[in-house]
């Protein structure tokens, strides 16, 4: 009888108690997985940015590579063309770019130093009244000629850094085309994975696939692309103008011009007025109506034609997105911001579409 009642009342704990041997390897597996995620996030982030620019080219390309793997009907083949073709783009007008600015950045620092010297700088201000009269105001609260030289000096010496940036650029295009090829190659394979670990429907998930083919494509034609075409505007009115280093400021709008809010007028305004305070009045009203007439109307010209229909995000959500993607991850944030903006919008209408009139989260799965 009392054998009977020890084995009701001391179950063994391995057996049916609550940390029973299953429950024991399901927690040792859990750790084990999450040390692995975390090992292997650590091993990719540094990769991250490649990552992220070789799927946007993907997907702007994709049209090319389908065209061209209909006509030859070889994956590997095809999948290297296009990577190839994208290399030659990419690659032949940045080593060209880089040299220049390189080049520019180093004279131009040279100039501001030559002309912000005493004599130089005095007979530019006797020559010019208004300036004298702008220059006296400021001068008592705010070395003009000392900082520009502190610029100048801060310029020189980030050249070897700029430098070294271009040669980790130069690496992470290797990585980015290196995976382009295989995002070619095996892409069927590659989606059918994703989708296999998407917690949605089937008709969710394609809709989200849509969404960020979608952003990615309007942020590339819409963003990216609209703003190198202001940059090159700028560059060239700069260079007509014979403004020291045209394409360094044309480079410099391409990258303001890139962030909602600021633009093309955070450069082009200031070298306007830079240009009336130094006299040349014809220089800064062509420099105006350039960059209000053509600069400033480019982006409602362009973006219908490029984009079309695509999505497009308020320009208070690309703002904070693009701002907020720079700042965390660096030029694929341009990108990822806006991705991660829009997949969030999506899964917030997932929940709500499938909460509406009382019903349950799980009611939308199989829908």
């Amino acid at each position: 009888m009392s054998n009977n009642l020890n084995r009701q009342n001391f179950t063994p704990l391995n057996i049916d108690g609550w940390l029973s041997r299953e429950r024991s390897l399901v927690f040792v597996l859990v750790i084990t997985t999450a040390i692995a995620l975390y090992l292997c996030y650590q091993i990719i982030f540094p990769f991250v940015t490649s990552i992220i620019w070789a799927i946007a080219l993907a997907v702007i390309a994709y049209p090319l590579h389908s065209r061209i793997l209909a006509r030859i009907n070889r994956p590997n083949t095809s999948a290297l063309v296009v990577v190839l073709i994208l290399g030659i783009a990419v690659l032949g007008p940045g080593i060209f770019l880089s040299h220049t600015l390189i080049n520019q950045v180093s004279t131009g620092a040279e100039t501001i130093k030559s002309q912000t010297n005493l004599e130089q700088w005095q007979s530019v201000v006797e020559n010019n009244p208004k300036l004298a009269r702008v220059t006296n105001l400021i001068e008592p609260h705010f070395d003009i000629r000392t900082v520009a030289e502190r610029a100048a000096n801060a310029v020189a010496s980030q050249v070897p850094k700029f430098v070294g940036g271009l040669l980790w650029t130069g690496a992470q295009l290797v990585i980015t085309f290196f995976t382009l090829f295989y995002l070619f190659r095996d892409k069927r394979l590659i989606i059918k994975t994703v989708k296999s670990f998407m917690p949605l429907s089937q008709s969710e998930t394609d809709k989200l696939f849509s969404h960020v083919n979608d952003t990615i494509y309007a942020t590339i034609y819409g963003t990216f692309a609209v703003s190198l075409v202001q940059g090159i505007l700028g560059g060239v009115i700069f260079w007509w103008l014979d403004v020291p280093a045209p394409m360094l400021w044309g480079t410099v709008m391409f990258l303001f011009s890139l962030i909602p809010l600021l633009g093309a007028p955070v450069v082009w305004l200031p070298a306007a007025l830079f240009l009336a305070l130094t006299g040349d009045w014809e220089k800064a009203l062509i420099l105006t109506g350039w960059g209000i007439v053509v600069i400033g109307s480019i982006d409602n010209l362009l973006f219908p034609i490029l984009v079309g229909d695509k999505l497009r995000l308020h320009p208070l959500l690309v703002f904070f997105s693009v701002i907020g993607g720079l700042s965390l991850i660096g030029s694929a944030g341009l990108i990822l911001g806006p991705v991660a903006v829009v997949v969030t919008g999506m899964l917030i209408e997932i929940w709500r579409r499938r909460t509406s009139d009382g019903r349950t989260a799980e009611s939308g799965v199989f829908g």
